[in-house]
């Protein structure tokens, strides 16, 4: 396992994806908490089963898959859901990114969380993604055509912006071009690359 690996989060909406791209581009090991979430539910696993049993076939489509967006419904709204939730999928996701984590043959790593704030043993530092809420907002609305209340529900349940800020060691403002994100991820790539070297 690498000896340094990066923390990434930031609220829905403000561009991780993006910025974890970038890293990826540079050849630099991903491992990502939303797909790890995606793997350990796959179609006919055990967990889903689970999950299925908790919340009723509802949750599930006619194809055996995890119905995201009623899930999501479901678990924005109602706070023991939620709970529920994370509790049954925290410990095969972790395991999902140990392994990833442990194979990675880049000089660093970065896991890619959710927006949660919780200290996390894997990580060395923190980068938060940050970006005004209305920016959010319009992102997600144009993204994947959730409603405005959703979205707004979600954004609640996530932590507040500033206690994320407060735990970052490196803040990336995504609220330019393109070009602006592009130059951010090399300095900070730069960066992380000079910490290995003087450690």
């Amino acid at each position: 396992m690498n000896q340094l690996i990066i923390g990434l989060t930031g609220g829905i909406g403000t561009g991780k994806t993006a910025v974890s791209n970038r890293f990826k581009a540079l050849g630099i090991t991903i491992a990502d908490a939303d797909e790890a979430a995606r793997a350990v539910v796959q179609a006919g696993s055990k967990l889903l089963e689970d999950i299925a049993a908790h919340f009723g076939q509802r949750i599930l489509t006619e194809t055996g898959e995890l119905d995201r967006p009623q899930l999501r419904s479901i678990i924005f709204a109602d706070g023991n859901a939620r709970r529920f939730l994370e509790g049954a999928t925290h410990g095969p996701i972790m395991d999902h990114l140990r392994l990833q984590l442990a194979s990675a043959t880049s000089p660093y790593a970065i896991l890619v969380l959710s927006a949660g704030t919780g200290q996390n043993p894997l990580i060395n530092r923190m980068l938060v993604v940050d970006a005004p809420v209305e920016l959010q907002q319009r992102r997600v609305l144009a993204r994947d055509g959730s409603s405005l209340e959703t979205i707004n529900q979600i954004i609640k349940a996530q932590p507040a912006r500033l206690k994320r800020l407060a735990l970052a060691d490196d803040i990336i403002e995504n609220i330019g071009s393109e070009q602006a994100l592009d130059d951010e991820v090399a300095a900070l790539h730069q960066f992380y690359l000079d910490l290995i070297h003087h450690d």
